[in-house]
């Protein structure tokens, strides 16, 4: 059963933490530890901000029930206090500001979407409070010389390179291939229309449609018509999960057949259960894939935690759970290591201990570079299936190619 973990407003008591070497004034209420997120919970990015927000209730709901975080030979509670950002980045700044300032939070999850992260990791950073954030992959992020954000996940530049690869090995001679690519205006897709970009000229690839979404994501006949009229060899789109599910729609109802289509956010958009026949084929990044072997010891095996989440939450996963719900729980497997790395709440002993963090888990290896970023996750890239599962693709002979649906 979903938790709705947002709560009531008010300042957070701050009470002091004895009994251990180092004891420093730690915002707690009784034994419980918060931290704060802004989330998007309405508004374009509401889809995932629930995925998110349901990831960090589960893993905060696991290391509670196996004995919370100990420090300084006491145990604490985690419990996570969010606000609405609405989806809207200026409103994300001034309820992270909120959370800090009036609410008294010295510990952040991050929000959804490199955007939201974006307005936000500069409030963090003037205050010196430590932010984990598992949904913000933009690069460009880590060039802000910021020493209190830290990221999970993969960064944007390898979000679709796979899928170029995949097209030039489909052929001898790639400058022969022509692309078509389409991406939302937010910084996220930003940064991967680059990635792709760069990727696309190293293969020689023409680049026939290079087009940016309408903002609202609702339509995309426009770009669609054109690739429909100059049949390109790969079509790759980008819009967070309102544009995969409207990618997916505007292919079927326009009949649309192209050898390769790449899409980010299939599993968050469910294209493979809303659209089944046209979502046949379609190419996905994803930052993480269940039976990768990989796990720790809060969740056991990649496997594990993906059937857990499951039982928690089934009602609104009965197919596949979407990667932004796995590294969510991430993010707060790293504030646990750090309070207890730490031996206390002082903000900048808790950053430093981040920063030290080097570990396996459920989601993958994390290890942070100077920059913050993840530097020790790959990203990876499947393929739907016509049963509506996802097929992990390594190399050319792992995928159906053409993609070529019977409308």
């Amino acid at each position: 059963m979903y938790k709705k973990h947002i709560m009531a407003l008010g300042a957070v008591l701050a009470v002091s933490v004895a009994g251990f070497s180092g004891a420093a004034l730690a915002k707690v209420e009784g034994d419980t530890i918060i931290l704060g997120s802004s989330i998007s919970l309405t508004g374009k990015y509401a889809t995932n901000g629930l995925h998110t927000q349901r990831g960090y209730d589960f893993a905060v709901d696991v290391i509670n029930k196996a004995g919370g975080v100990k420090v300084g030979g006491k145990s604490y509670k985690l419990d996570v206090k969010y606000y609405d950002d609405e989806s809207t980045p200026a409103r994300g700044a001034q309820l992270a500001e909120r959370l800090i300032q009036q609410d008294n939070v010295d510990y952040m999850l991050g929000p959804y979407s490199s955007g939201m992260t974006k307005a936000i990791a500069p409030v963090s950073e003037k205050f010196g409070v430590p932010m984990v954030e598992a949904e913000g992959a933009s690069r460009s992020l880590f060039t802000q010389g910021y020493k209190y954000l830290f990221a999970v996940l993969s960064t944007t530049d390898l979000y679709l390179p796979m899928a170029i690869e995949m097209a030039a090995a489909s052929t001898d001679d790639p400058s022969k291939l022509r692309a078509a690519v389409a991406f939302e205006g937010d910084p996220f897709t930003a940064d991967i229309r680059i990635g792709v970009l760069e990727k696309l000229a190293e293969y020689n690839i023409k680049v026939v449609i290079d087009d940016q979404l309408p903002a609202d994501l609702s339509d995309m006949s426009t770009t669609l018509t054109k690739v429909k009229a100059l049949k390109p060899d790969l079509l790759i789109i980008s819009g967070h999960s309102k544009g995969a599910a409207t990618a997916a729609r505007q292919l079927d109802e326009m009949k649309i057949n192209v050898p390769i289509v790449a899409l980010t956010h299939c599993e968050a958009a469910k294209v493979q259960e809303k659209f089944p026949k046209t979502a046949t084929g379609l190419m996905c990044p994803t930052q993480w894939v269940e039976n990768i072997s990989k796990s720790d010891k809060y969740f056991g095996s990649a496997s594990d935690w993906n059937a857990g989440f499951k039982k928690e939450y089934g009602e609104f996963y009965p197919t596949t759970v979407p990667y932004q719900a796995a590294q969510a729980s991430a993010a707060v497997i790293v504030f646990k290591e750090a309070f207890e790395a730490a031996n206390s709440f002082d903000k900048d002993n808790v950053r430093d201990a981040i920063a030290g963090v080097k570990m396996e888990t459920f989601y993958g290896d994390i290890e942070f570079s100077e920059f913050g970023n993840n530097k020790a996750k790959p990203m990876f890239m499947r393929q739907i299936q016509s049963d509506g599962s996802y097929k992990l693709i390594e190399k050319f002979s792992d995928m159906i190619y053409p993609r070529k649906i019977n409308y």
